[in-house]
């Protein structure tokens, strides 16, 4: 089905094009599509266009040395950079006709059919196969879990529950209500995170004020689609997988986790106003409420994504 709708979406069939059997015998998926150079050229183009655009700030503000308390973590603790997301790939089972000539030809897992280049798919899935599986699971798992959305982005307060200024990661910042006001927050308040890599940077004296203790091997049970970070690791998964998956899939998980980051940045405790980013006050009643709304708005959007990755990763995998 996912090879069908892809097809759909191209308008190109596979009439005559071979299936290949990969190790062990097992059946990998056909090619579905292919395109001739000036269509996947300004595919291309057309994707390189958009991550420039989306990444112009941080790619100026790197040149000049400068740094950013919001944008910077999607390229920090985000390992990708700006030239490894707008690298266009088509995903599996799209041959790019005339393209053997071109650099894309001597990339990891590309194969080359007489002039034209496409995903190696047995190379791919004896490298990635794992993953490919894992990030299936995960997706799957978490989108069929309930909605939680009473956390309140208050993550980001047990990162500094107990420090002082001069200790918090975005020192330059200073903190809306001071540090003595910002732990108050936190003592009045449960926090529920379930999210192990955001649960990790709580301080000491914040964990144990958590209602759950995620570890690594929770995330299968544990991650669920309210969790802005779940919602922005799509991005992390989808560029894991890359060259398997299509990069606009991974484009547009990128501008999901941007606008997360910066709701997630704007109910944090930081005053971030001078770079235009209204606080959410969630310590009020209205700030919560406020806060809940676009929680709810952006993990739809996520949802929607989680499938589009679920469907990528089915049309990875062999046929059963």
């Amino acid at each position: 089905h996912a090879r069908r709708r892809a097809a759909a979406k191209w308008g190109y069939c596979s009439a005559g094009l071979p299936s290949r059997v990969g190790p062990a015998g097992v059946t990998l998926p056909v090619v579905t599509q292919v395109l001739p150079r000036q269509q996947w050229q300004a595919t291309a183009a057309a994707h390189e266009r958009r991550v420039d655009a989306l990444t112009e700030g941080h790619r100026t503000r790197r040149a000049s040395g400068q740094t950013h308390p919001v944008e910077d973590f999607l390229f920090t603790y985000y390992s990708f950079t700006p030239a490894a997301l707008r690298r266009w790939h088509p995903g599996p089972g799209v041959r790019l006709a005339d393209a053997a000539a071109t650099e894309r030809a001597g990339w990891r897992f590309a194969r080359v059919v007489g002039g034209a280049v496409e995903l190696d798919h047995a190379a791919y899935l004896q490298a990635r196969g794992e993953t490919v599986r894992f990030v299936r699971e995960l997706t799957h798992r978490t989108a069929a879990r309930p909605m939680q959305l009473g956390c309140f982005g208050l993550h980001e307060w047990a990162m500094v529950y107990r420090l002082q200024q001069h200790e918090v990661r975005h020192a330059r910042w200073p903190l809306r209500l001071g540090a003595a006001g910002t732990d108050a927050v936190v003592e009045a308040n449960v926090l529920r995170c379930s999210h192990f890599d955001a649960y990790r940077f709580f301080t000491e004296p914040a964990r144990p004020r958590n209602a759950l203790s995620p570890k690594r091997a929770d995330q299968l049970e544990l991650e669920q689609p309210g969790c802005l970070h779940a919602g922005m690791d799509l991005y992390k998964w989808a560029m894991k997988l890359a060259p398997g998956v299509p990069t606009e899939l991974a484009a547009d998980c990128f501008e999901l986790a941007r606008d997360l980051r910066a709701l997630d940045m704007r109910a944090s405790p930081y005053d971030l106003r001078p770079l235009g980013y209204c606080p959410i006050p969630i310590e009020t009643t209205e700030g919560k409420l406020a806060y809940v709304t676009e929680q709810r708005r952006y993990a739809a959007r996520g949802q929607a994504l989680r499938a589009r990755l679920i469907t990528a990763c089915e049309a990875l995998l062999p046929e059963t």
